[in-house]
């Protein structure tokens, strides 16, 4: 970690983490004794709970970090997004696509049922995955034997949620990099398929799954695709924690769930084709800096992300402050040696949290030129 984010990462850290742990202790009462009468009300509050550590996520990503997000989609989509159960379909453009998920979803109103399906290590990361798993995420192992029925029994599960999810699946997988597109650009000219430039080739078997199972009660899919300005560089926990400003744009399409196709053949190939699409329409933009559609124009910033945080910041460090003073922690060396391990510990966790999200270094690699047009290149030293 570089000296700028580890400074920042005390005193983030700390409110993240007090607070994390704080927000999974009453995710563990709820689930011991709320969940076994009534699902439902566990649902609600459980979400509602959870939203608090996302909140603070989002004041990360708006607040400190000056991240702009503008989406693009009709008024029609708009009027519904929020208001319906919806499986999302992004491309997973980077680390921070999950924190980018959840301040549109707070934008519309439905943070609290703002459900993911996730690789299974995440599960373990403390405090974001234990939140997680209590929120109901879904989690694989990338071994299609040992995740088909888990997939199948937790989509099946969200049948009686109690109000609108958004259930964000990223069919390619895993996150973009010039090594994977480079891949994904390879496979494709062998399979005699459209080369990619912009996305990777999705792994269909899950979109399948999940439409399969979804579609009795889920009226729709979105189509979402995250796109970075020229000029403006690519959000991750470690610029963000930097405070390096930057901007994504969201284009968003609906499709009714009662119009995609009925075979699993079917399906995969409209997932693939609406890959094609994304690859096709992300040309477009790095020409135009825009998705040529209606910009829906948001109010700012969360002020909900703010106060969260403010309220947070505030008691946290007001019963440190108690605590410091009751045990006499900054007046004697066996005091300070507990603050000074309790910072230390903060910073640890902190930087596993930065090097989980980092994407891996890569093999120096250079994109291969498509037929369509030339693709962009990617140098490393």
């Amino acid at each position: 970690m570089e000296l700028k984010a580890v400074v920042f990462s005390i005193p983030f850290g700390v409110i993240f983490v007090v607070l994390g742990l704080f927000v999974n202790l009453l995710q563990a009462i709820c689930f011991l004794t709320i969940r076994p009468l009534s699902k439902s009300t566990y649902r609600k509050i459980n979400g509602t709970i959870a939203s608090l550590l996302w909140l603070d996520h989002i004041w990360l990503l708006e607040w400190w970090a000056g991240l702009k997000v503008k989406l693009y989609t009709d008024l029609e989509t708009y009027r519904l997004m929020g208001e319906e159960h919806a499986l999302l379909m992004p491309n997973h453009m980077c680390d921070a696509d999950i924190l980018i998920g959840f301040l549109l979803a707070q934008r519309l109103g439905c943070l609290r049922s703002a459900l993911m399906v996730m690789k299974k290590s995440a599960k373990f990361l403390p405090i974001f995955g234990w939140t997680s798993w209590f929120l109901g995420f879904v989690f694989l192992n990338r071994s299609w034997e040992k995740d088909e029925s888990n997939l199948k029994r937790s989509l099946q599960g969200l049948k009686d949620f109690p109000m609108p999810f958004w259930l964000t699946i990223f069919a390619e997988g895993t996150r973009m990099t010039p090594d994977k597109l480079s891949e994904a650009q390879k496979f494709a000219a062998s399979r005699k398929l459209p080369i990619p430039k912009n996305v990777l080739i999705p792994r269909t078997k899950g979109f399948v799954t999940a439409v399969k199972n979804l579609r009795s009660f889920v009226p729709a899919v979105y189509d979402v695709t995250l796109a970075v300005p020229e000029g403006h560089s690519t959000p991750s926990l470690h610029t963000m924690m930097e405070r390096k400003s930057t901007m994504v744009k969201i284009h968003i399409k609906r499709y009714p769930m009662k119009d995609l196709p009925q075979s699993d053949e079917a399906i995969a190939q409209w997932c693939r084709d609406r890959f094609v699409a994304k690859d096709s329409m992300l040309d477009k933009f790095r020409a135009e800096g825009t998705f040529g559609d209606q910009e829906i124009h948001d109010t700012g910033r969360s002020i909900m992300a703010l106060l969260a945080h403010s309220s947070s910041c505030y008691l946290i460090y007001f019963a440190m402050m108690k605590l410091c003073q009751k045990f006499s922690l900054l007046s004697t060396w066996r005091g300070v040696g507990v603050l000074v391990t309790s910072f230390a510990a903060t910073v640890l966790l902190m930087h596993i949290f930065i090097e989980y999200t980092k994407l891996p270094k890569q093999k120096g690699v250079q994109t291969t030129q498509s037929t369509r047009g030339k693709a962009t290149d990617f140098k490393f030293n």
